[in-house]
């Protein structure tokens, strides 16, 4: 049921053979799934050398060529989803539905940028002396080393594979040690599709040590991270040094401002829905609630509703709708919130514990009553707990959602058009959703702003992000 786990340089799998090695455990049922090798320092070697001579040959092959490899690869993930998503869930905890549609959409991404990486236009600067030609042409950045997190195995990746391989990019990728095996089945899709050794390479290993290794390399011309940001910022120095470009896709923590006039059952079901996906282990997840106090009650009373209505388990089970925690770190973090929740004077409307002595699950929780500076609502939980408090008017629910280092996601509902004008210019954030939560297609770029770091992933953005403009004039 679950995967052959291997490091894939130049070409090769490569499995144990005297490699260091670490258990994945299955977060459900905390036993493990298999051993993951970790790359020596010579692997690494290997892998940039294999990923230097990819970068000539791919960067050398016509757009045209490229996109109908990536496109292959995105319909060999659809072909193998059932297959990934069981993988997925074993290893990651989410339930099996949600695990099918990542892998779905993870194949959208590959075939958009597909299609994006043939249309990665220059232009033509009209001259201003007779017989010139002044052009503009973009051309691929180089050796990429990318390093993406646990929660969602293969979307994460598959932004950083498919935009930098249809930029004409060659791609080191360092996938989470705790969810290795969705990323191997679809770095096996590329594979598979045709792409040339070297190009796309996928090592394992201790993080600060791969990460700190790859990025001190003078191969590597480009890093981009997905992840917390303590440790965002330590490799956007580390790359600084370097004059590495970088991309920054870290931590957040997203308001939702429920205005009065907005239906708040309606609005209620939207946003919890969103907010338990994954266990509400989701950078963009909403996880500051504030209500105008004229339907604050009918609010709590339909979204703790529907937290109480969730049924946790593994998520391979049939009727499941949340599954546990990923890892035992996650209880930990889950248990601080809300003793110190508590000890604020918040209430625990509902949930607050961890359920069962086996597997990392934690109850869906709702607590009110707590002060903006408790931990619940300045730290970014990356959990299934939300609080929900009140709010008077709309310069006051601005100036607290926008009081946090964070800027990566933020909602608002309303039924006022004006309203939601307003508010959409308002909140600091990179991206906002308004009566929807529609924040993160592969068509629309991804990324935050403030401490929620820099650049896009998806969209023109994520593309151009691979690639650097040169201008050449012609005489």
């Amino acid at each position: 049921m679950y995967t052959d786990l291997a490091l894939h340089i130049g070409g090769n799998w490569m499995g144990g053979d005297g490699r260091g090695a670490e258990d994945v455990i299955n977060p459900a049922t905390e036993k493990p799934l298999a051993r993951l090798p970790h790359a020596r320092p010579s692997d690494l070697d290997q892998a940039l050398a294999a990923a230097e001579k990819g970068f000539k040959i791919w960067r050398a092959t016509s757009a045209y060529d490229r996109a109908k490899v990536l496109r292959k690869a995105a319909n060999l993930v659809r072909e193998r989803a059932d297959a990934i998503a069981r993988i997925m869930t074993q290893e990651q905890g989410k339930v099996l539905g949600e695990s099918r549609l990542e892998v779905l959409t993870t194949a959208d991404i590959i075939e958009w940028f597909a299609e994006e990486g043939r249309r990665a236009y220059g232009r033509i600067v009209p001259p201003r002396s007779k017989g010139s030609r002044l052009m503009v042409v973009q051309e691929p950045v180089g050796v990429v080393a990318a390093f993406t997190p646990w929660n969602f195995p293969t979307l994460t990746p598959a932004r950083k594979i498919g935009a930098s391989l249809a930029a004409g990019c060659a791609i080191i990728i360092k996938p989470s040690e705790e969810t290795p095996g969705s990323c191997v089945e679809l770095v096996r899709c590329f594979i598979d599709a045709g792409l040339p050794a070297g190009v796309l390479n996928m090592v394992f290993g201790v993080p600060a040590t791969v990460s700190e290794y790859l990025i001190a390399s003078e191969v590597v011309r480009k890093i981009s991270f997905t992840g917390s940001v303590p440790v965002g910022k330590h490799l956007a120095g580390l790359a600084a040094k370097g004059m590495k470009r970088a991309t920054m896709e870290l931590g957040g923590h997203s308001p939702v401002v429920v205005f009065a006039d907005a239906d708040p059952e309606k609005t209620a079901d939207t946003i919890a829905a969103f907010k338990y996906r994954n266990a509400g282990q989701v950078c963009i997840s909403p996880t500051r609630f504030y209500v105008q106090e004229p339907i604050f009650d009918r609010f709590l009373q339909r979204f703790t509703e529907f937290a109480n209505a969730i049924k946790l388990g593994d998520g391979l089970e049939q009727g499941v709708t949340m599954g546990p925690m990923a890892n035992a770190r996650r209880l930990d973090a889950m248990e601080a919130v809300v003793n110190d929740s508590k000890s604020r004077g918040g209430t625990i409307v509902t949930g607050g514990k961890r359920r069962g002595n086996q597997g990392y699950f934690f109850e869906p929780t709702v607590i009110t009553g707590v002060p903006d500076d408790s931990k619940i609502m300045t730290e970014e939980p990356f959990g299934p707990v939300a609080p929900v408090v009140t709010f008077k008017s709309f310069d006051e629910v601005v100036e607290r959602a926008n009081s946090l280092k964070f800027g990566l996601a933020a909602y608002a509902f309303t039924s006022s058009a004006q309203t939601a004008t307003a508010i959409g210019d308002a909140l600091e954030s990179g991206m906002v959703a308004v009566n929807n939560v529609v924040i993160s297609t592969p068509e629309t770029p991804f990324g935050g702003i403030k401490d929620s770091g820099y650049g896009h992933e998806g969209g023109i953005e994520g593309l151009e992000a691979y690639t650097a403009k040169k201008f050449i004039s012609q005489t």
